[in-house]
This record gives structure tokens, C-alpha cells and sequence, in this order.
């Protein structure tokens, strides 16, 4: 045996991989003699160590001395002018001192370098080349489901990238190596890295990590990647088990072990199913019969020397999980069969490989050592040492076991000899204490046993860990939480741990991972902004999964606080000799908190200690800092701090010397900013110089630069009067910075700090300003749709770049998620200005819109309109002469409401009295003076106000006019229409009836016996069939059949010795359209199910109604297309129904036809479907036209119906013949049933269908010239019956010869009392199939 080979360095791989050369080849060529030597890692770190001590030893005959290659050169240069003196040496090591003299005389200086190094130090120290790697695009987590794919990638800068000097990429998951394999491809190249994981498990989940690897460091990036369940076999089946390992691989035996899935929302796991799966093949054998509930199985009775895969299903009481990912291969074998192997140098090239060699006749000597490697519940893995055993004979073992406290030894393996020095004891008890001895053996004999192991106790099942102790959950992101939580009191063999998650006030838990966790902190990614979550943590042995721990408190995602980034660009405003005024810009990152205090450093130049130069923390980004020294040169620093603490101190301030200003002109603008950042404009924004100088500041210049140049240009020649300026002609795309110089009558003073680069270019998706005054209130609205808003957004609204905070006005803010609205309650004409908003937390959005003083005139006009609505009059104020010296002042609006208000006024002076009313039906508004005088003359006016609406109308009675009007009073003749003899009270109109009745309706009033009432159309007068009924005062005029044939001008008057009044109305426009949708939506609410009758062309399809005319709004349609009056399609109707008539169908006719009725408010669809999958049979065939004097013949009966029990059958055909044929009917052959003469068609109908319905139905058509007959099946089936397959009977039409007088057949027995024979006319309202029932199509053959 090999000397290096101990216990312990078994390579399975290795051994597998050469298991069949060993085997069945036992000569072969090889290279190297060191082919044979199963070197182990040990003896492989040996040699290394050996060889490295040679490598020392070879490289001291290399040391050379130092040696100069290129020597120092003379330089003439001119005075004063820097030199550098250059040379090579060499040497090995190389050289570690130099030494340097420098010689003057006069003008000239010479050089002299010496070169030395240690001969102690054999090997130099070695310096690396440092890699700066920056990762530009990292990949982040990976949230999939099963079967998927997934691909991390990264790219990356290297300083300096060398071609030869790459980093090592290397891919870790949890920790663990990734290497390139079936499961995960690795492809790296210079600047990137890439993994793509092409088919996911849930082995995949975990944190992976790329590490890109230099001699001079690392660099690394992390994500984690999600695997959940894919889709189960059967619903609510549980996810598939994971992480499949094998333990203890022999001959004829391995151990699986696998990880539960996690049961969040799937029932418990009943059990286990084990596969597995020669390599090689396909065939899939389940294991164990019955569901095994832990997560451990041995599987025996493998072939020796065949590879196997290993799969595992969970099982629960829905059904059977996918399968988890298969094993890597693994080779039942002894592991020690190669131990005994030698071989034997036959001369050349070529051995032997055999056994050592046999010593005949002796037994195999004792074991030792024996010991128990792993215990389980209920078997237990030995191991021993075998005997020196030289012999070529076969050797094999006996493991005997007995009870710890008995000696009763009972042998183990009496049908399988065991080969290898480990073995798996199996079926033992649960919590029992046992003793093991091992015995070897030959052909030639037993040794004897082994010493006996120590009491060896199975492991008792104690169950599933206990529930994991407190949950906390800490903000880590914004899209992540850090989980932790104390571990079970238990454990139990714990395995991991599974997280849930939930959104608070909901019972949604779903898995944050689908695969055990090991640690007891956890970062669950992939989470909402801003919602609120719950955790629960469960702890997992191979018994299955704990209870659930206590939820955690809600905690809401967010971005964990840190500490501010620095403050920057600290820049002087102002100094008097004495104090200082210092600004300084916000730090770019908050922490996540509002920055709430600043502290500011000081020192003297040339000086290293900073004093903080006030007490209590400043809020201000603008300080004066007091109780300098003159002259002296300052350097100054500020810190951030928010709730999380104080950030990093910003870098010092230029060297600022404390001398006063006395300069006439301006100091320096600060705190430039930006807004409205467009692809070729955006407006600067600035404050007021603290220093203005000799003169007040009148103006300011803004200047730009490309970001890198000292090219400054002005953007505005004129100097600005405000603090904002928008800029344009800017460039898309390019960056630039800012800077403004206020302007006094001294001159133009210092510019400002340049600004931040800013580059022109609009934020994706930017909206502007909208303004509108709203319709309903007059309210003048700024509206603001944001495409960004992130947590802690808020919109900040401007006037002129102020933010506005007077809101005493009526001015007011409404924002609403992306929205926000300025909105004016109370608009004057000093709110025209330009008003701009912003939204925080953003990567700059903002807009604004200028209303000009123009803009502001008519939009105040349009508010006061909208809140001063005035109500539309039908008629002004007019009078009317009544009875007994009384005036009837009234007017009519266009529409009132039951509130509606008025006023009647005369002479300015208000009227009074209870003889005022109103009609809001139809808007008339009347008022009855009681005594009209002479002293009534004057004007009348009439105020209405109905909401936020009014009006006001007036009449003038005065001079002539009043006179007129007073006529009837002083007995002068009438000159005017208005009598006090009858009249209408109410004026014609048109009323739609229930039963889409149309009438025209009116009232008259004041009259008498010899009154008389006329009606007219366009002049005409119309006599109805009924007379007005003058004694109730309401007269109805019917119209019959309404449509354009009766529109037109219609009208009625009243008259008698005392005068006349008429009224009239225009049926047409508006009236007649109102009056057509009125109807459209009586009748289609009232529309009946389409029907079909058969005419002498075709088929029609009939849809009975409360009333029909052509200008209703009536579209049929065939399918998807919309049908139109033509030839093939005749589209029409009666009062009564609409129709359609298909005229000679064809088989492309089929399909479904409906028709659909449209009023303003709504449509009425009804269809029917003959494309033969109906409810009820429809059958389509040609249509047969027969010359005179013919035999007759029948169309348009099916071969074979089937109809379901209580429906209502409708056999109807053609009939053609002349003379007119008679029709007789009859059942089963012989049973008569019916016999009608009824012309073209005929029909039988059977309501109520019964199973003894079914049968074959005989129709016989005959006159004089012969006749035929036809034959139908009819097939009746039950309510919840599958619908039966009837077959037809290919039979033949039979041609009945002349034969006169025509005899009927005489039924045998009395006709079904369910049948109920009709011929249908085509003419006919209403088809005696019964309601709803769809008749067959007749036939027409040519």
C-alpha cells in the first residue's frame, strides 16, 4: 500500500474517475511514473516546500553585484535653470542603498553615485503593482422564480490596465467558490465580469459576491439573488426540497440528505419521496414507498461500480412538489478498493497492476479500531481498521451487535459480505444504547472478533427546534430591513432559518427566502418605499419547520440615517478689518434627516490647532465671525450635523486675510441655484449681496462658462433688476457653471463663487405649468403635474421666484400625490406675475408660467361670468289682460329649480302679494296685479336668482303702450291680441306615453259654452277622432304612428265672441330628435328576443317592440360587421317590430345576427345565433323555387335534432307545389299527428318536450301531380345529460306518385297532447314558436 494514502484522504473523485482503468485494464502506457502514485494534498504541499527550498539554492550562483548600465553624462544648462541626472544600474538583488555627493567648484557641479546591497538579504522584498479597480455598473438584487434564468454582471475601470496584469475574478454565493459548471457559467474580460445562472433552483438564492483579485489588494461587490417556488404540479402542492448532498457513498448503499422547502402558504409536509437515476440514462425509480418525514435517508441496494443521481419530492395533502435539483453524480464503491493495488515494471513502458501478493492457507487477521462515525435514529455508520492482509483471496467482514446491557451477540449481515472497512448499520432502535465487534474473513477462515465499541446510543427524536426568540427589525435602505432575531432555546440539529414577510394591516405573508438561512440576521431586499412591513423568523431541523416567532414591530422602509456629507465652497461676503461674513454651501447628501446645525472652525495660516469659533450650533448657511485680527490671514472649516451626528469637517477655505473693504463697488452674490433646467435654458436664481458698496445696487449681470473653461460669457448685456434671470441658447447636453457681479452706479462689483456645473438637459418626462379658471367655481387654477416625487417631496410655489407664505388673500396650496394646484379664490388684477414651483427630493423638477396683465384681464372676466351666470330666458317680461280689471305680468326661463327666488318690481318700487308663482316645469314665472289703473303706468321689472345664477327682464308701460293695455278697461277697441275672452294656461307640447303613444297636449282657460277648439297641421286643419274635452280645459291630439311623415308645424287655437288665442309648436330639429330618443328608449327597453320567419325569398329575423320606426336609432349587425339596407339585406319593420330579411341564404349567411337599439343614455343589444351551436337547432340550406303545375316538395328540415327536456321544439319548413299541397305529419311511421293546408309554410311545434318525444317524425307533402316526404330524428336528452351524438340516418327523400283524391293517413292513436301544430304567416306579428324559441331556416334548392 501506498505509504501516503492514510485514513482520511480519500479522493472519491479521483478514484471514480479511474475505478474502470483499475479494474478492467490492468496493463497500460503511461508517461510518467508518477501516474501510478495516488499523491494526496499532503504529499503535494511537500513537494512544493521542496522545491521551493531549491529555488533559493539555485538562485544564489545568480547574485550579481551591482552594476551601472548607463552612466551619468555631463549637462551644460543655464543659471538658476532645474536639472535632473539620469542612469540605469542592474544587479541581483537589486540595489538597496544608494549614495549621493555632490561636488561646486565654481560654476560647475559633479555627481557621484555609489550602489550597494546586502548580502544577508538573499531575497528582495517584493512590491506589487497596485490596481486602483472602480466598479462603473454593478448589478443589484435579483429578485426570480424557478426555471428562470438570471445574470449578474459588472464592468469596472482598472488604473493602470495592463494587458498582462489583469485582476482574478472570482464569484462566491454565501461565501462559496462559484466555479464554471452545468449550474453556473463564468465569463470575465478585461473591464467586466460576468455570471449567468442559465436554469435557477432554489440552491441558487443567496448573497453573491464578486471579487476582482490583485497581488496588491481586493475589490468587491455583493447582491442578493431571490429564487422562489415555481408554479406547483397541482395547486396548493409545496415548493421543492433543495441542497441535495450525499453522505457515506459504499458499494451497495449512499445516505441523502436534503433542506426543507419553506410552507409559508401551502399546508404542512407529510413526508418525502427519494429518485434516483443510473447516469448514463433517464429512468427515474422512487426509493421508498412510503413518504419518509425526515430530511435523511439511506438509499441501498445500488449496483457496485454504477453512478447514480439523487433527486427528492416533499409530499403534503394537496399533492406531490417538483422535484429538487438533482445530485452530483456519485459511484457506489469501496473506498478502499485501490488501497491494495501495486504494480509491477515489465520493461519499457508498460506495467502491471494486481493485488498484492497471496500468502496461501491463512485467515485474515483481527480488526481494530472499530468506532462509530456518524449516529443517527435509527442506524449507525462504523468504521475500523483492516488487518495487514497480503493474501489474493477475497476478504470480507462480520459486524455483530448486541444490547449495551446484554451479551447477546447477534450477527448483522448474514446475507451480504462486506468488503469495505465501513459500514452502515440500519433498522436499529430509536434511543438505544448498542455494542458492535467486527470479524474478517477468507475462504481459508474467521479471525476473531474485534474488541467490542463502548455503548453507542441512537439519537432519540426530539422534534422540530422551538420558535426562534425576539424579531427586530433596523432601516437598512430604501428598498431593504435588516432582520435579526435571537436563535430557538432548542435547536434540535437546526439547519436554518426561513423569514416571512407582510405588509402591515394585511394576512399576506409571503417568503423573504427560499432557502435556509444560517446566521441569525438577514437583509430582506426588494421592498416597498415607504410601506410598512411586519417579520416572523421559522427554524428548520430535518424533522421539518418550528413554529412561527413573534411578529415583529411595523416598521416602515426607509433609508437608514447617517451623518451628513461635508459642507463646501466657503466663500467670504464681507469683511471690516474686524469680522468676517462666511457662506458656504449645503452638504450634496443629508443623511436622510434635515440638517439641522453647522459649526465653523477656525486658525491662523501656518498654524495646525482649528478653535470653534461659536458656542451654540448656527442654523444659517451665513455666519460673522467676530474678534479678528486685522491683517491676520484666516482659514476657515464647517461641519454638518443632523440627527444621526455630526458629518465630516469640508475642506478648509482659501487663505482669507481680515483687511476692511472700502471698494465703491458691489461684494459678491451668493448661493447661485437652478430651476427649470431645460435642453437649452434654465433660470438662475441668487441673493443679495451682504456688501453693496458706495451706492445702492441697481442691477445684476449673470455670466456662464462651459464647465472646464475660463471663457465666460454674459447672458443678459442689460443689467437685471431681480434676483433671477432665465437663461437661453444654451447648448443640449452641456455642462456648465454660473457666476453674477451686481451692478451700483460705481461700477460692476465681484463675482460670485461659480455655481455647481449644471447641464442642460430637461429631466425626462418634464411637464409645465397649466392655467385654466375652473368652470364651477371661477377660481383661477395653476395646476402642476410632477414626473418625479420621492419620499419627504414637497412643492415650493413661487411669485417672481418669492416663495409665496401670504396666504391672506384667498391664495390656496392643494397637492396631492403628483399633483399640486395654486389656486386663486379672490383674482384682482396685481396677481399677473410669473409663478414657478419646484419639488423637493428630486433631481431638480420644476416649471413655471407668466401671466401677463392681458392674460389676468380676461381671465377675470371669464371668473366673473362663471360666478355671475345669468339664467337664459325663453321670453321676456310680457303682460296679459284677464277678467274683472286684473294684469297677468309673467315671463319663462329656460329651466328654474324648485329654489328659485324672484322679485317683481314697479316704478323701482317692489311688489307684493300672494298672487305670485312659478311652474318648474316650465320655467314660467307669473305675477297677477288685481287692479290695473291708470296709476299703474310705468315699468315693470322682474329679478330671478336660482343658485348662483340670475336674471332680470323688464316691460315699459308707458304713453301708447299703456293705453293699449288699458283698452279693455276704458272700453276702446281691442288693438291688440291679448283679450279677456279664452286662452291657453298652458302651451302646447309633446308627451311621450309609457306605451310609446305620441300627443300633443295643452290647457285652455276662461271659457264658455260657444268656445271652440281647432287643431291644424302646417295650416291644415286636423279633425281628430276623439273632440277635445273643453269641460276639463286639457285637449289631447294623438299622433298616430310618429315619424318625419308627421313632423311639421302644429298648431291649436281657441275662440269665441270674446277674441282668440292660439298656440303652436315646431315638431322638428331638437323637438322631433328628443321625442325619437324618448322612443328608441321605450322601445328598447321593451325589445323582445329576435325571432326568425320564413318568407318566400328568404328568412327574417323579427324583433317585437312597443313601437318601431326608421328614424330610431336601430343598427343590425352579422357578426362584428354592421349590416346596411341593400338587395341581399332588406332591412325594415312594422310599428310593431323591426326585421331583417336575409334574402336566398347561402352558407356564408351563417353565424350570429343581432340587432342593437341606441338611445342618448343607453343600448339595447339582442342576438341570435345560426351557426348551428345554438340553444336551439337552426339550419340553413337554399331556397327551391318551383315552376306552376309542379309536384310538391318540402326545404328547410333538419336530418336530425336534439333538444333538452321542457324546451320548446319548432319544425318549420317550406312548401312548395301548385296546386296547393296538403301536409300531413306522423311519428315513428305510423303514428299520425297532425295535417294542415296552410300555403308555403308549415310547422310543427312541441312546448314542453318529454323523453317520449323522442323518435322519428315523418312530414308528407301531396297533391294531385304526387308528393314526397321527409323524415326527421328527434333526440330529447335531460337537464345535466351530456348532450347525445345523434347520427341521421341517411334516408332518402321518397317521391309519393299522382294519386287521386289525395288520402291522409289515419293516425292508430290519438295525437300527443304536448303538440301544438301552427303555420306561421310571414306577415304575422308574433310567431307561434313560443317566446324566445329560434326556428329553423327554410330551404330554397336550385
Amino acid at each position: 500500500m501506498s505509504a501516503w494514502i492514510k485514513r482520511g484522504s480519500y479522493n472519491h473523485e479521483y478514484h471514480h474517475k479511474q475505478s474502470q482503468y483499475v479494474v478492467k485494464e490492468y496493463s497500460s502506457s503511461e508517461a510518467m511514473e508518477e501516474r501510478y502514485e495516488h499523491k494526496t494534498k499532503t504529499r503535494i504541499q511537500e513537494v512544493v516546500r521542496t522545491k521551493l527550498d531549491d529555488k533559493y539554492v539555485r538562485e544564489e550562483p545568480m547574485i550579481r553585484g551591482p552594476k551601472f548600465l548607463v552612466r551619468l553624462r555631463s549637462h551644460m544648462v543655464f543659471e538658476n535653470t532645474p536639472v535632473k541626472i539620469f542612469c540605469t544600474v542592474e544587479g541581483f538583488p537589486m540595489p538597496v542603498r544608494v549614495k549621493q555627493h555632490a561636488v561646486t567648484t565654481n560654476s560647475t557641479i559633479s555627481f557621484m553615485l555609489s550602489l550597494f546591497f546586502s548580502p544577508a538579504s538573499m531575497l528582495p522584498k517584493i512590491h506589487y503593482t497596485k490596481i486602483h479597480i472602480t466598479f462603473l455598473e454593478m448589478f443589484g438584487p435579483v429578485f426570480a422564480t424557478e426555471g428562470e434564468s438570471a445574470t449578474l454582471s459588472a464592468t469596472m475601470t482598472l488604473e493602470p490596465n495592463l494587458a498582462n496584469l489583469q485582476p482574478e475574478a472570482q464569484w462566491y454565493r454565501d461565501d462559496t467558490r462559484l466555479f464554471d459548471s452545468k449550474w453556473v457559467k463564468i465569463e470575465t474580460g478585461r473591464g467586466f465580469s460576468k455570471l449567468t445562472l442559465p436554469n435557477l433552483y432554489k440552491d441558487d438564492e443567496g448573497l453573491y459576491t464578486l471579487r476582482m483579485v490583485t497581488k496588491g489588494g481586493t475589490a468587491e461587490h455583493s447582491a442578493f439573488v431571490s429564487v422562489a417556488d415555481g408554479p406547483p404540479p397541482v395547486p396548493a402542492a409545496p415548493g421543492a426540497p433543495m441542497d441535495i448532498k450525499i453522505h457515506d457513498a459504499n458499494r451497495d448503499y449512499v445516505i441523502v440528505s436534503w433542506k426543507p422547502p419553506n410552507t409559508t402558504t401551502e399546508g404542512p409536509i407529510l413526508g418525502y419521496f427519494v429518485d434516483k437515476c443510473e447516469v448514463g440514462t433517464e429512468n427515474w425509480t422512487q426509493c421508498n414507498d412510503h413518504p419518509i418525514k425526515i430530511c435523511k435517508y439511506p438509499v441501498s441496494g445500488l449496483f457496485e461500480g454504477h453512478s447514480f443521481y439523487f433527486r427528492v419530492r416533499a409530499v403534503n395533502s394537496h399533492g406531490i412538489s417538483k422535484p429538487s435539483r438533482m445530485s452530483d453524480p456519485i459511484t457506489a464503491m469501496d473506498p478502499t478498493e485501490f488501497e491494495r493495488l501495486h504494480a509491477k515494471r515489465l520493461g519499457g513502458r508498460l506495467d502491471i497492476v494486481s493485488y498484492h501478493d497471496e500468502v496461501e492457507g491463512k485467515p485474515p487477521g483481527v480488526p481494530s479500531g472499530i468506532n462509530a462515525s456518524e449516529t443517527d435514529r435509527t442506524y449507525v455508520v462504523l468504521s475500523w481498521k483492516a488487518p495487514a492482509y497480503t493474501s489474493s483471496a477475497p476478504m470480507w467482514y462480520y459486524i455483530e451487535k448486541c444490547m449495551a446491557d446484554s451479551g447477546a451477540w447477534q450477527r448483522v449481515n448474514t446475507q451480504v459480505p462486506i468488503r469495505s472497512p465501513r459500514y452502515a448499520v440500519f433498522d436499529l432502535a430509536e434511543g438505544k444504547q448498542y455494542k458492535f465487534r467486527v470479524l474478517s474473513a477468507n475462504i481459508y477462515g474467521t479471525s476473531a472478533p474485534s474488541e467490542p465499541t463502548g455503548p453507542i446510543q441512537t439519537q432519540e427524536l426530539k422534534g422540530v427546534p422551538s420558535a426562534p426568540g425576539q424579531v427586530i427589525a433596523t432601516r437598512e435602505t430604501d428598498t431593504s430591513v435588516l432582520i435579526q432575531w435571537a436563535p430557538p432555546k432548542e435547536p434540535n440539529n437546526l439547519i436554518g432559518y426561513y423569514i416571512d414577510q407582510c405588509v402591515q394591516g394585511s394576512k399576506n405573508w409571503t417568503s423573504a427566502n427560499h432557502k435556509p438561512h444560517k446566521n441569525t440576521k438577514f437583509v430582506v431586499s426588494g421592498l416597498t418605499t415607504g410601506e410598512t412591513y411586519m417579520f416572523r423568523v421559522q427554524a428548520i431541523n430535518e424533522l421539518g419547520l418550528s413554529d412561527e416567532s413573534q411578529e415583529s414591530a411595523p416598521l416602515t422602509v426607509k433609508a437608514a440615517l447617517t451623518t451628513p456629507s461635508a459642507p463646501y465652497n466657503i466663500a467670504l461676503l464681507y469683511c471690516d478689518g474686524h469680522s468676517m461674513i462666511l457662506n458656504w454651501k449645503k452638504p450634496l447628501r443629508s443623511g436622510g434627516a434635515k440638517i439641522k446645525e453647522y459649526y465653523v472652525d477656525k486658525r491662523r495660516r501656518g498654524t495646525t490647532m482649528w478653535r470653534e469659533v461659536h458656542i451654540p450650533p448656527i442654523t444659517e448657511r451665513v455666519y460673522k465671525v467676530e474678534n479678528l485680527t486685522e491683517g491676520a490671514v484666516y482659514q476657515f472649516q464647517v461641519y454638518g450635523a443632523n440627527l444621526a451626528g455630526l458629518g465630516p469637517a469640508s475642506k478648509h477655505s482659501e487663505d482669507l486675510t481680515c483687511d476692511a473693504w472700502t471698494m465703491p463697488e458691489p461684494g459678491p452674490a451668493y448661493d447661485l441655484t437652478f430651476c427649470e433646467v431645460r435642453d437649452n435654458s434654465l433660470v438662475v436664481e441668487w441673493q443679495k449681496p451682504v456688501y453693496t458698496g458706495s451706492e445702492p445696487i441697481t442691477g445684476y449681470h449673470v455670466e456662464y462658462a462651459k464647465k472646464g473653461t475660463a471663457n465666460w460669457i454674459t447672458a443678459n448685456e442689460k443689467a437685471a433688476s431681480h434676483r433671477f434671470l432665465k437663461v437661453t441658447g444654451l447648448e443640449v447636453g452641456t455642462t456648465y457653471v454660473f457666476r453674477v457681479r451686481a451692478v451700483n452706479a460705481a461700477g460692476v462689483g465681484m463675482a460670485s463663487m461659480a455655481s455647481d456645473p449644471v447641464t442642460a438637459k430637461a429631466v425626462a418626462g418634464s411637464q409645465e405649468v397649466s392655467c385654466v379658471v375652473d368652470e364651477k367655481s371661477g377660481d383661477i387654477v395653476l395646476s402642476f403635474e410632477s414626473c418625479q416625487i420621492n419620499e419627504g417631496s414637497k412643492f415650493i410655489w413661487k411669485k417672481d421666484y418669492k416663495e409665496i407664505t401670504d396666504f391672506s388673500k384667498g391664495v390656496v396650496i392643494k397637492s396631492e400625490g403628483i399633483h399640486s394646484k395654486l389656486i386663486f379664490k379672490n383674482p384682482d388684477k396685481e396677481d399677473f406675475g410669473t409663478y414657478s414651483v419646484s419639488v423637493t427630493n428630486t433631481e431638480g423638477v420644476s416649471s413655471s408660467y407668466t401671466i401677463s396683465n392681458e392674460e389676468l384681464v380676461k381671465m377675470l372676466a371669464l371668473s366673473y361670468d362663471i360666478r355671475h351666470p345669468v339664467i337664459p330666458l325663453k321670453s321676456e317680461l310680457a303682460y296679459k289682460i284677464l277678467e274683472r280689471g286684473r294684469m297677468r305680468f309673467w315671463l319663462q326661463a329656460e329651466e328654474i329649480s324648485s329654489n328659485v327666488t324672484y322679485k317683481f318690481f314697479a316704478n323701482n318700487k317692489e311688489l307684493s302679494g300672494a298672487d305670485m308663482a312659478h311652474d318648474v316645469a316650465t320655467g314660467i314665472i307669473e305675477f297677477i296685479m288685481d287692479h290695473f289703473t291708470e296709476e299703474n303706468e310705468g315699468t315693470y321689472t322682474c329679478q330671478i336668482t336660482d343658485g348662483g345664477g340670475k336674471a332680470q327682464s323688464s316691460l315699459v308701460l308707458i304713453g301708447n303702450v299703456f293705453c293699449k293695455s288699458l283698452c279693455p278697461f276704458s272700453r276702446l277697441p281691442l288693438m291688440f291680441p291679448f283679450t279677456t275672452g279664452p286662452h291657453f294656461s298652458e302651451f302646447l307640447s309633446l308627451q311621450i306615453g309609457d306605451d310609446c303613444s305620441v300627443t300633443l297636449v295643452c290647457k285652455v282657460a276662461n271659457l264658455k259654452k260657444e268656445s271652440v277648439f281647432h287643431w291644424f297641421r302646417e295650416d291644415t286643419e286636423i279633425i281628430p277622432d276623439v273632440k277635445p274635452d273643453l269641460g276639463s280645459g286639457v285637449c289631447k291630439l294623438p299622433i298616430k304612428e310618429f315619424s318625419l311623415k308627421t313632423a311639421g308645424i302644429y298648431k291649436a287655437t281657441i275662440s269665441d265672441d270674446r277674441g282668440k288665442d292660439m298656440s303652436q309648436i315646431n315638431i322638428s330639429g331638437k323637438v322631433f330628435d328628443d321625442a325619437i330618443n324618448k322612443l328608441s328608449q321605450l322601445a328598447g327597453a321593451s325589445a323582445a328576443e329576435l325571432v326568425i320567419n320564413c318568407t318566400a325569398t328568404g328568412i327574417q329575423l323579427q324583433c317585437h317592440m312597443k313601437y318601431y320606426t326608421s328614424e330610431m336609432n336601430i343598427t343590425w349587425y352579422h357578426g362584428e360587421t354592421k349590416l346596411s339596407h341593400s338587395d341581399k339585406i332588406v332591412i325594415g319593420g312594422t310599428p310593431a317590430m323591426a326585421t331583417m330579411e336575409v334574402v336566398e341564404p347561402v352558407e356564408k349567411d351563417k353565424g350570429k345576427y343581432s340587432i342593437v337599439i341606441t338611445d342618448p343614455e343607453n343600448s339595447h343589444k339582442r342576438t341570435l345565433d345560426l351557426s348551428g351551436d345554438g340553444q336551439y337547432f337552426q339550419y340553413f340550406s337554399s331556397l327551391i323555387s318551383f315552376p306552376p303545375e309542379s309536384i310538391p316538395v318540402v326545404g328547410g328540415l333538419p336530418d336530425v335534432v336534439t333538444i333538452m327536456e321542457k324546451k320548446t321544439l319548432s319544425l318549420t319548413c317550406t312548401v312548395c307545389g301548385d296546386p296547393k299541397p296538403q301536409v300531413s305529419w306522423l311519428k315513428n311511421g305510423s303514428e299520425y299527428v297532425v295535417s294542415l293546408d296552410q300555403g308555403k309554410f308549415a310547422s310543427l311545434t312541441i312546448k314542453g318536450v318529454s323523453m317520449e318525444d323522442s323518435g322519428r317524425y315523418t312530414m308528407i307533402v301531396q297533391n294531385k301531380y304526387g308528393g314526397e316526404s321527409v323524415d326527421i330524428v328527434v333526440s330529447v336528452y335531460r337537464h345535466g345529460e351530456k348532450i347525445p351524438e345523434a347520427k341521421p340516418t341517411l334516408t332518402p327523400k321518397t317521391i309519393i306518385p299522382p294519386k287521386l283524391p289525395i288520402e291522409i293517413p289515419q293516425p292508430k292513436t290519438q295525437p300527443a297532447p304536448s303538440a301544438a301544430p301552427s303555420t306561421p304567416s310571414p306577415a304575422a306579428p308574433k310567431a307561434a314558436l313560443g317566446r324566445g324559441v329560434k326556428s329553423p331556416t327554410p330551404s330554397r334548392r336550385k
